[in-house]
């Protein structure tokens, strides 16, 4: 089986090149961990990840229909992680460190929609089936998949920490139930505010980079499951991004 005229190397999508750079920047990540005001850097690299897939879906659905869709699964977003840390709810009993910077009411990184979001809008743009019931369950597989891939990365840079560990690198099995649930509801959110059942294959070029990143970060911090977790899915988005 050949590959489709777009993964072709003289027709590689600009995104790889982004994959490469943020990849590299994940060296950097996990062996300078120390940085003073390291959570400003963060800041940059997350809203430089984002900004593929809010362009996107601004020139797919235009600017006053992709605010309301982005800020909703915001909102929700915003809600979800606030319940999660007060209660354990749906993901076990875990908590934000300072990495991540200033948050709201002492409980949920501001930084937070604009790397959770567009998860959301990559892993609807990849995901499949002719009816709205499929394309939320497999979005909600697909974005329980991605965070097999971040939250093992994330704990090892001191992101957030989880109070009873778990048998996944530290994570609890609980944690990707909650992604499950949390993610079918983000998913129906955006898909019902945006009024679609499809969403363009080039607004996953954020999960793309980072899911470039989060696989440095694995390898480097020696997370090699994960790493390879990260590599499969960076291949299936790249696939779906160039057959949708």
């Amino acid at each position: 089986m050949s590959l489709p005229e777009s993964l072709r190397p003289k027709n590689l999508p600009p995104v790889v090149y982004g994959c490469a750079f943020f990849f590299c920047a994940s060296f950097f990540a996990t062996r300078f961990a120390a940085v003073p005001g390291r959570w400003m850097l963060s800041y940059i690299a997350t809203v430089a990840m984002a900004l593929p897939a809010v362009l996107a879906l601004v020139g797919a659905f235009g600017v006053w229909r992709s605010a309301l869709a982005l800020g909703a699964v915001s909102a929700f977003g915003y809600v979800v992680e606030s319940v999660g840390v007060s209660t354990g709810l749906p993901y076990g009993s875990f908590a934000y460190g300072e990495e991540l910077g200033p948050k709201v009411l002492g409980l949920v990184p501001f930084i937070l929609p604009v790397s959770y979001v567009p998860l959301v809008v990559g892993a609807a743009a990849a995901s499949f089936g002719k009816e709205l019931p499929a394309r939320v369950a497999s979005s909600a597989a697909l974005l329980m998949l991605i965070d097999g891939v971040l939250d093992p990365g994330a704990v090892a840079l001191g992101f957030w920490s989880w109070s009873s560990g778990g048998t996944y690198y530290g994570v609890p099995f609980s944690n990707y139930l909650g992604w499950l649930l949390s993610g079918s509801v983000a998913s129906l959110i955006l898909f019902g505010t945006l009024r679609c059942r499809r969403v363009p294959d080039d607004t996953a070029d954020s999960v793309l980079l980072s899911l470039a990143f989060w696989v440095g970060v694995d390898l480097f911090a020696g997370l090699y499951g994960a790493a390879l977790l990260g590599v499969l899915l960076g291949v299936f988005f790249l696939y779906r991004r160039s057959t949708g």
